[in-house]
């Protein structure tokens, strides 16, 4: 079976086409800076690398782009799109409708539809995805894999707001948390990696990109997480801004005479480091402005790195120590900095890096922590594509 992966993010979509029976990769790429300037699409096939300079505003063009290059004469591993078995793609948000994976058909589709704006800057762009692969290969099924899965198990302490019960009963309002698929994977990948069995494991995921959560998992399995009834809550983002006083948002919704609908969209799209730098939403152009000196850009990074850093100590606390830290995603992958400062000044707790170790890491799978260290820290590539993978298959095959 070959099935292609579509992982949608806020601002870029992973794409890998996949044999999930051997966890053979057939190819990988990502588009990136989706409606940023210097949008590219990046694939990679056996020893063949291409890159593209692309004018794509939006997520459904992204699709297009993927679909035409693993067709390439040059560098695309297939003939024909046919030759695509199924595909798979990450889902952020079903609501309380969905706790695991299934096939996509017209009822998942009016579900999903009445949850978009749980995620709003997620759950369009997946739909669009489907929507745009539906069009494209009308006679493939599609597989949903959910963001949420992974934490539907999390206890009622940890999931239930301090609002009247009721919403809670009739409306489904609670902790859901995303960024599932990466934090299983992870946390799985440092077990194997230490050579311990998970179920005896106290373990902290951080996946950093644009879109940034921490997961407490302990015994294998998710028991807290930084996103909450939405992916607006948590960790400053790219775009979001993570937890927040309500007030705040009362406060500048009156003074910008906003709209409930301008509100959410300020909140989500505007704010994070887009908001504290007043210029990109890209760690990458933040980390270049910071280290030449603008003070506003480490002020940015420091916000940033503080909020990681005040997380893990609370799941360190929560599960009453630690055993493991893991970075993932776009910046946990390739900031050696972003790694060192979220641990920094955390040795009484046990948890020290070796920036020996840490210093010039990206995209690669390394232990980081000192000698000294009673915690490891670790740094692993995820693969949300690979579980999607194996997910579409099970589903499938049921």
């Amino acid at each position: 079976m070959k099935v292609l992966t579509i992982n949608s993010g806020s601002s870029s979509v992973k794409y890998q086409l996949i044999r999930p029976e051997t966890e053979e990769e057939l190819c990988h790429g990502q588009v990136e800076r989706i409606g940023i300037d210097n949008t590219k699409i990046k694939h990679s096939n056996d020893d063949q690398e291409a890159e593209k300079h692309l004018d794509i505003e939006d997520h459904e063009g992204a699709i297009n782009s993927i679909l035409q290059i693993i067709t390439d004469d040059q560098v695309g591993p297939l003939d024909d799109l046919d030759e695509i078995d199924a595909l798979g793609h990450r889902l952020v948000h079903g609501g309380d409708k969905f706790s695991e994976s299934i096939k996509i058909d017209d009822e998942v589709m009016d579900t999903l539809y009445e949850c978009r704006d749980f995620a709003p800057l997620h759950n369009p762009p997946n739909i669009k995805g489907i929507e745009a692969a539906e069009e494209q290969l009308p006679d493939k099924p599609n597989v949903g894999v959910f963001d949420t899965a992974f934490h539907s198990d999390i206890p009622e302490e940890a999931y239930l707001y301090a609002i009247p019960y009721k919403y809670y009963r009739e409306d489904s309002i609670r902790r859901y948390g995303f960024h599932g698929t990466s934090h299983y994977y992870v946390s799985h990948q440092a077990a194997d990696i230490l050579d311990q069995d998970i179920e005896d494991m106290k373990i902290i995921t951080c996946h950093l990109g644009n879109g940034a959560s921490v997961a407490a998992v302990k015994n294998g399995r998710s028991i807290d997480t930084s996103m909450g009834f939405t992916p607006l809550e948590g960790l400053v983002m790219g775009t979001r801004t993570g937890d927040i006083d309500p007030g705040i948002i009362f406060y500048i919704a009156e003074q910008e005479d906003m709209t409930l609908e301008e509100a959410n969209d300020f909140f989500n799209k505007k704010c994070g480091v887009l908001g504290l730098s007043e210029d990109t939403s890209d760690m990458r152009d933040i980390e270049e402005k910071a280290f030449d000196g603008q003070e506003q850009y480490q002020t940015t990074l420091d916000v940033y790195h503080y909020r990681i850093k005040k997380y893990i100590s609370a799941y360190t606390g929560i599960m009453n120590g630690v055993d493991a830290i893991v970075f993932t995603g776009g910046v946990g992958e390739n900031s050696d900095y972003t790694r060192a400062e979220s641990v920094k000044n955390m040795e009484n707790l046990g948890i020290e890096i070796d920036h020996d170790k840490n210093n010039g890491v990206r995209g690669e799978t390394a232990i980081l922590s000192s000698d000294e260290s009673n915690t490891d820290i670790l740094v692993i590539p995820t693969n949300e594509e690979l579980v999607i993978a194996k997910e579409t298959k099970r589903v499938l095959e049921e």
